[in-house]
């Protein structure tokens, strides 16, 4: 069942808040009753902060009474991944490892979010450690999809894009190091934007890898993303010289095997026709870059933790860790200095657009604990499937947001959209 926030805007809410007699304290009431009753199946929350929303909520129904309006967040409900701190809640990251563990302080994001007005209602399930695009590994059990509960999410902001999908709360915070804000909005059929590298602060988020690490916003639409990433980031937009962007589709067969049904609706949802082939030396770069950089940088996060008490991890995060360790060191390096040259390499690519269009993953959700699937008659790993169209964009630092772009054969499909920092606007638009 499809709850309170299903087919409401944050924009809507907010004139609701303004103008119709809504509270605050009306809306928390309402997104509290949906967690936890037909919302509970879905595993979307870790911890629900009932009394500190309810609090916050009457402190933003008082300021509106006394004419006091933080913009468009005040009084909305939303919810933060499980990996990014919020004071006094457990911050778990998905793991047995933090068990009982409390934050602090808040995060930056965080801190300007409270600073919008915005309530957060709770922390939403992380794939353990953000290691991982399924959504499906987690010390508290897999994230179901409200569209299929049989099937995945996504990952690794798995809980904030189900609570979303689901209409529990209409804004969440997640984070993106290889697709995990894109991927599962687009399996659960929300929007999700990733900015660019930086722009929205990642101080008090837990690492994974800290040179492709985003925090990223998912919503119903790319509108309210929009609105969020401004007041998160300040930044008022600026003008597009009265132009429309000149978009073409990325062809992106070089960086994964492609279900031809979900290009088609992805590309049908996009309506355009120019065609911006991808190198397929660039292609092949971008993997290696990834590969080696993440898989260096998360065994230096974890590589302690794993001598001390490797029996806390899951088992398949366990396993991906193992092999991160044996990354060479030579080849982190490498791909350091390798990056640079790719981002020089990528700036072509929009060199006649604007913004590129592609799918934002090959394939609908799988089953949950699925990991090879064949995608157009071709074996595939599942979490190199899902990772493939989103995971160049965070070696690149570039924005891309994923919207909801149709179905197949009942599924959810995503269309990715990826600009230069700077042409946020003309993407929106």
């Amino acid at each position: 069942m499809p709850g309170p926030f299903a087919g409401r805007t944050v924009d809507g809410l907010a004139l609701d808040l303004r103008r119709a007699g809504t509270t605050s304290a009306e809306l928390i009431e309402l997104a509290l009753e949906a967690i936890a009753g037909p919302g509970a199946e879905l595993n979307a929350f870790v911890t629900v902060d009932a009394g500190g929303a309810r609090a916050a909520a009457r402190r933003a129904d008082e300021e509106l009474a006394r004419g006091v309006d933080r913009g468009p967040l005040h009084g909305v409900p939303v919810g933060v991944k499980d990996l990014i701190d919020v004071a006094g809640l457990p911050i778990t990251m998905g793991s047995r490892h933090f068990a009982g563990h409390l934050a602090r302080a808040d995060a930056a994001c965080v801190t300007r979010l409270r600073a919008a007005g915005a309530v957060i209602v709770g922390t939403t399930t992380t794939h353990e450690f953000a290691y991982g695009p399924t959504g499906d590994v987690t010390a508290t059990g897999p994230v179901r999809n409200p569209r299929d509960p049989a099937r995945m999410t996504g990952g690794s902001s798995a809980g904030s894009a189900a609570a979303v999908a689901a209409g529990l709360v209409p804004l969440a915070l997640g984070t993106d190091t290889g697709g995990s804000v894109r991927i599962p909005a687009a399996l659960c059929g929300v929007a999700g934007f990733k900015p660019a590298y930086g722009a929205i602060p990642a101080g008090g988020v837990f690492p994974l890898a800290r040179s492709f690490d985003h925090v990223g916003i998912l919503a119903a639409t790319p509108a309210d993303c929009l609105l969020a990433y401004r007041c998160l980031t300040g930044r008022t937009g600026r003008e597009a010289d009265g132009r429309a962007a000149r978009v073409g589709w990325l062809e992106a067969g070089g960086l994964s095997a492609l279900d031809p049904h979900v290009v088609r609706q992805a590309r049908a949802a996009a309506r355009i026709q120019d065609v911006v082939p991808l190198p397929d030396t660039l292609a092949q770069g971008l993997r290696e870059v990834y590969a080696a950089m993440h898989s260096g940088e998360a065994a230096a996060v974890h590589g302690d933790r794993m001598a001390a008490a490797p029996q806390l991890y899951e088992p398949e995060t366990l396993q991906r860790l193992h092999a991160a360790v044996q990354m060479p060191g030579w080849r982190y390096v490498r791909a350091m200095d390798a990056r640079a040259g790719l981002t020089a390499a990528a700036a072509a690519l929009f060199e006649h657009h604007d913004v590129l269009a592609l799918p934002t993953v090959p394939i609908t959700a799988p089953p949950i604990g699925r990991r090879e699937i064949e995608i157009d008659g071709s074996p595939s790993a599942v979490r190199a499937a899902l990772l493939a169209l989103t995971s160049p964009w965070n070696v690149l630092g570039l924005p891309a947001l994923s919207l909801p772009a149709g179905t197949v054969a009942g599924l959810p499909a995503g269309l990715q959209l990826v600009c230069r920092p700077g042409d946020e606007d003309l993407l929106f638009a």
